[in-house]
């Protein structure tokens, strides 16, 4: 466990290990949750798609592809609950394929009407 004051700021990182260097990794979807085997039932979004959901959640610049940057205010669930979790979702792409998941960055869909 890592022990935080509320609205302190929070940095993580993220290192993909491998011998091959043409890989680079993107923090895609995180969210938090009270319970570590539920991120389900009660979960707060940090970011999802490539697209911050929280506004103190930011990425930050990193010395290589492979290793991801990123931070955010630390922050409760109403005082209920002792802990907070996280799980983040991370893509891995080759380096340079720019129609892979990792060089769209934010991807916001919009919903489509199905009637007609």
């Amino acid at each position: 466990p890592y022990y935080v004051d509320m609205d302190q700021n929070l940095f993580l990182q993220a290192s993909l290990h491998s011998s091959d260097q043409n890989l680079v990794v993107f923090v895609d979807t995180c969210v938090a949750s009270p319970n570590s085997s539920d991120f389900r039932t009660l979960v707060y979004e940090l970011t999802k798609s490539g697209c911050a959901s929280d506004l103190t959640y930011s990425l930050f610049p990193s010395p290589r592809g492979d290793v991801a940057r990123f931070g955010f205010n630390a922050f409760s669930f109403v005082n209920r609950f002792p802990s907070v979790f996280l799980r983040c979702e991370l893509a891995v792409c080759r380096y340079q394929d720019y129609f892979s998941r990792c060089y769209q960055g934010c991807v916001s869909r919009f919903k489509r009407n199905a009637d007609s």
